[in-house]
């Protein structure tokens, strides 16, 4: 694999560049490995060009320039020169192992996209593709480095795209690659994403907000400059070594703000901003003393992220002051350290060896972050639901929680107490049953604030329920609820199906236990069914009925048109307790004292019906699917049902009916008008009841108010 490249002997500038940005840092050695790379990639792209017209091969050399500036190392540099000859190229990956070793490859395959793969619609494979990358990021991180820099150069260029190609390249930008930027605390590269695809996604909104910046930095330039001599001066006095750095919003964040708090641009511009960067952590306090003497801090606005740095790994002292001018002045004070990770993130002060080699703050906490994806993503099947899932934990805007120990835990905004048990550990949240917030009992979907100390209530015989869904904020929370749930569901389902296919099995003078094992794993292998549960569980879910399972289990089609046996008109108790399984119909809201049937529909398993529901009737046509049920002795839960309200139209009406029904123990799911003249209405109250005797307890003390005319359930 020695073929020389085009014009190898001389590189064109733009290699030349990268060559002389290598030299500053990397061996000699290392600067030819990356020649080498170059040659490979520049005749493996022979030919193909951009939609600039540009050859192909100048778009990975300007990848690998953007990660020089990073100062990465040469493996990270000839992967970001090869990165996009797998999938466009007639390079293997067994040339480029040989030539570059295993290290490489996996680099270059990490960042490939899935192109030969087929997806059921453009989305799925983006998401797949996006899925891959961030687990290959779990294994090495220099990963999503490359493709970042590979998205921020595409950004650069995007101009050459058309304009609906544009919009969406800039969306994904916004929605996905920023936040990962953000995420792993390299600002610069976050902030140059934003901006690049605001202007492609609203051109007119980023030039109007870009004129405007421009305008207002002209007329405040004498005020900044005032303000930084006089904050330069007092860290002086104080003989604190430092340097100030004033900030500027960029369109982006100025647009963000506008719209998140539904602000004009004056008011989120009329703000100062300066950087101050000392040597040490102690000079980065003795200088927030010193600005606060200079200016008056203002209450409640000082957040310290160095004593608690953000999940990112990002670390500074934030102050806002009331400056000289009229306007707040907004204050960050850092070290030189933290400075580099606050602008590279994971990338800075890069010395990428082994697992076990120093990591700044942001890779070891990047590194956790991944980790914990890495464990949920086997829980989501759905690529979709997996970038759903990640986007929640991109745009974290953090609230810090301590733990009755101690311990620092960062969540989102808006995180619950369900949330906090979770992040905790997953089976503490299965098993959460009410949380103590700063000692203080409060339900689990309350809402946390940093500086809370939050304590989980357990008990063992809890489990997850649906209506967890509808509060927690966290992917970790949403994906271990769902997987618990699905778990809770097949094991429902496998119950009920065995009970099914017990019944249909004695039909036929048979059982499950009599059938000979090498039977039931032939039919099984058959049907492609890893396990006897599987299999259960499918019955119960309508995709088999259980006659027709049981005649094929036992291969005596002959019996299907046979009388039903004494065993036939055995009922399957409904307990309260399946899930999933086991439904109750909207249409006549079956409650644990009606008249009931099954019916068995695929994919639903069986949904209950009164017998006297209009229904019914059609059912009758097919009574295969039929199934008899009954209700359980000891059932247990709420279920729904609806009461038609005749009242008086008048002022108060509907406060004293609400307040009757409360009174009785049920919960109010929805109200509604469905007629209203001058004198009376009519209500529908959704309600949930244990049972026909406490929806009679409801409707009885219903009638005794005087302002109602009737009540009936619906």
């Amino acid at each position: 694999m020695r073929a020389k490249a085009p014009e190898a002997n001389r590189p064109p500038a733009d290699m030349r560049a990268l060559e002389q940005q290598l030299a500053a840092y990397l061996p000699p050695e290392q600067v030819e490995r990356v020649r080498r790379a170059y040659e490979i990639g520049a005749l493996a792209h022979a030919g193909q060009t951009r939609r600039s017209g540009e050859p192909y091969i100048t778009h990975p050399v300007a990848v690998a320039g953007i990660l020089a500036e990073l100062g990465m190392d040469a493996e990270t540099i000839i992967a970001a020169i090869l990165h996009d000859t797998l999938e466009d190229t007639a390079l293997t990956s067994e040339q480029i192992t040989a030539e570059f070793g295993q290290s490489v490859m996996a680099l270059v395959d990490g960042v490939t996209k899935l192109d030969k793969v087929r997806f059921r619609s453009r989305q799925e494979a983006a998401a797949e593709s996006f899925r891959k990358m961030l687990l290959a990021m779990a294994r090495d991180l220099r990963v999503i480095l490359i493709k970042l820099a590979d998205r921020l150069h595409n950004m650069r260029t995007l101009g050459a795209m058309e304009a609906e190609s544009r919009r969406r390249i800039a969306r994904e930008t916004l929605e996905i690659y920023a936040p990962i930027a953000q995420r792993l605390g390299m600002n610069r590269f976050k902030a140059e994403l934003q901006d690049l695809g605001f202007r492609m996604f609203h051109p007119d909104r980023h030039r109007v907000i870009a004129e405007r910046i421009r305008a207002v930095f002209g007329n405040r330039r004498e005020a900044m400059a005032r303000i930084e001599e006089a904050v330069h001066t007092r860290l002086g006095a104080e003989q604190i070594a430092h340097r100030v750095v004033s900030r500027i919003k960029s369109p982006y964040s100025i647009y963000s703000k506008m719209r998140a708090e539904h602000k004009s641009f004056t008011q989120v511009m009329d703000v100062y901003g300066f950087r101050v960067v000392v040597d040490s952590v102690a000079h980065c306090y003795q200088a927030l003393g010193a600005v606060h003497a200079l200016y008056k801090p203002l209450d409640g606005r000082f957040r310290d992220f160095i004593a608690i740095p953000k999940a990112n790994g990002y670390q500074s002292l934030h102050t806002v002051l009331f400056g000289p001018f009229g306007a707040p002045i907004e204050i960050q004070i850092r070290t030189e350290e933290m400075d580099a990770v606050a602008e590279r993130g994971v990338a800075a002060h890069w010395a990428y060896k082994t697992d076990a080699a120093p990591a700044n703050s942001a890779q070891s906490r990047a590194r956790e972050w991944l980790s914990n994806l890495v464990d949920r993503q086997t829980e989501m099947p759905s690529p979709l639901e997996f970038i759903e899932n990640v986007k929640v934990d991109l745009f974290p805007d953090e609230v810090y929680l301590f733990t009755p120990k101690g311990k620092i835990l960062s969540l989102p905004r808006n995180s619950t107490a369900l949330d906090f048990a979770y992040a905790v550990h997953t089976d503490v949240g299965n098993q959460a049953v009410a949380s103590r917030v700063d000692k203080k009992l409060v339900p689990l979907r309350t809402k946390l604030a940093s500086g809370q100390s939050v304590e989980i209530i357990t008990a063992k015989s809890a489990a997850p329920k649906p209506q967890w869904l509808e509060f927690v904020v966290t992917s970790k929370a949403r994906t271990a609820i769902r997987h618990q749930l699905k778990q809770l569901e097949h094991e429902d389902a496998v119950q009920l199906g065995h009970r099914m296919l017990d019944r249909a099995l004695e039909e036929l003078d048979s059982s499950l236990e009599r059938l000979p094992q090498q039977r039931l794993d032939t039919f099984l292998l058959e049907h492609r069914y890893p396990r006897l549960e599987a299999f259960l569980a499918d019955i119960a879910l309508g995709n088999w009925m259980p006659g027709q399972a049981a005649q094929a289990l036992t291969a005596h089609a002959e019996l299907r048109a046979g009388g039903h046996s004494r065993h036939s008109q055995e009922k399957i108790l409904i307990k309260g307790t399946e899930r999933g399984v086991v439904s109750f119909a909207n249409c006549c809201q079956p409650i644990p004292g009606d008249e009931i049937m099954g019916y068995h529909t695929a994919g639903k398993g069986i949904v209950v019906h009164r017998m006297d529901c209009p229904n019914v009737v059609e059912f009758r046509k097919s009574p295969e699917r039929w199934v008899p049920i009954a209700w359980d002795a000891n059932v247990t839960g709420d279920y729904d049902a609806s009461l038609l309200i005749d009242v008086e139209n008048r002022p108060g009406v509907l406060a004293q009916v609400a307040a009757a029904v409360a009174k009785s123990q049920s919960n109010i799911e929805r109200v509604e008008y469905l007629e209203r003249d001058i004198n009376v209405a009519v209500l529908r109250f959704s309600i949930q009841v244990r049972d026909r005797n406490h929806l009679a307890e409801v409707m009885r003390r219903l009638r005794r108010l005087n302002v109602v005319h009737g009540v009936r359930r619906q």
